[in-house]
């Protein structure tokens, strides 16, 4: 099989993608094996259909030696790029079916860990000194804290980043729905990051989340003459079974930790912010003053 047209390999010149995929993380084996499959499957395929690299890589819009790369397990496919060829080696949605291996994959190993025990937790104490926390930025909001960061993320870590946060919002679909409360810093619902606008969004998020019954949100003032969590940001997630798992700077340098003394430090530190925090309908009316005032 070949593929024809002279106006399909300038079509592909002058609108090829840079990129067809992600990085797969180095040191994530279940990731490298999965992606490997993948790409094996894709070369099996396209030998199959007589197609080669050179031409497929036309039909779809990328360079040779991206192709290459996926179908050798280095890079991780996007969606399309996996449809594009099911559609063009007639694979009967086999190919496409496949996005729902890359879907587990296509973020880093740390990122799918949080994510897995966020979806598994009943109860979640966040607070974030630097930021308003991932799990409540909206895309466009991560975007714009993304795009300040130095040395600037490409664009395609960016995209990456902004996939996984979204990824992470499952968590307040699930029913029975966990009980998630966070802790806001002021000064990070004031800085207009990227632009009014899209300060103003997140506010209106914030205020829509923050009616949901299991969701409990609290502003910390800047004018608080105590203030607890000067240490660092402080994640405790609890579970069905009673046992617990908490992440701190201050704690264990940030790692993941499960025993009881370190985790009593860290709900200690967390309970004492939220009592020196505004009230949940405080910070709603601080937020909605905030709002107007944006």
């Amino acid at each position: 099989m070949s593929v024809n047209g002279e106006a399909v390999r300038v079509k592909a010149e002058t609108e090829q993608t840079d990129e067809p995929g992600w990085e797969v993380d180095p040191d994530d084996d279940w990731a490298l094996a999965m992606v490997a499959t993948v790409g094996r499957q894709l070369r099996l395929r396209r030998e199959a259909a007589g197609m080669r690299v050179g031409d497929f890589a036309v039909a779809v819009g990328y360079r040779d030696d991206l192709v290459y790369k996926i179908e050798s397990g280095k890079r991780i496919p996007r969606p399309e790029f996996l449809d594009m060829a099911d559609e063009l080696f007639n694979a009967g949605g086999l190919i496409s079916a496949m996005k729902e291996d890359v879907k587990k994959v296509r973020y880093p190993k740390k990122v799918r860990d949080l994510a897995q025990m966020e979806g598994r937790a009943v109860e979640l104490q966040l607070y974030d000194p630097l930021n308003i926390h991932g799990l409540l930025q909206t895309p466009d909001y991560a975007r714009g804290l993304l795009l300040m960061r130095r040395p600037a993320y490409s664009a395609e870590e960016v995209e990456q980043f902004i996939a996984a946060r979204v990824a992470r919002k499952t968590v307040f679909e699930r029913d029975p729905a966990p009980e998630l409360s966070f802790v806001l810093e002021e000064w990070t619902l004031r800085r207009p990051l990227g632009g009014k606008a899209r300060l103003r969004h997140q506010l209106e998020h914030l205020l829509e989340v923050g009616q949901l019954r299991n969701v409990e949100l609290q502003v910390m003032p800047t004018d608080r003459e105590e203030h607890a969590g000067l240490a660092g940001g402080i994640e405790v997630l609890k579970f069905e079974d009673g046992s617990m798992v908490g992440r701190s700077q201050a704690v264990a340098n940030g790692r993941p930790v499960s025993e009881p003394r370190q985790l009593r430090i860290l709900e200690l530190r967390y309970g004492i912010i939220r009592a020196q925090a505004l009230t949940p309908r405080e910070s709603a009316a601080f937020i909605e003053q905030l709002l107007g005032d944006t």
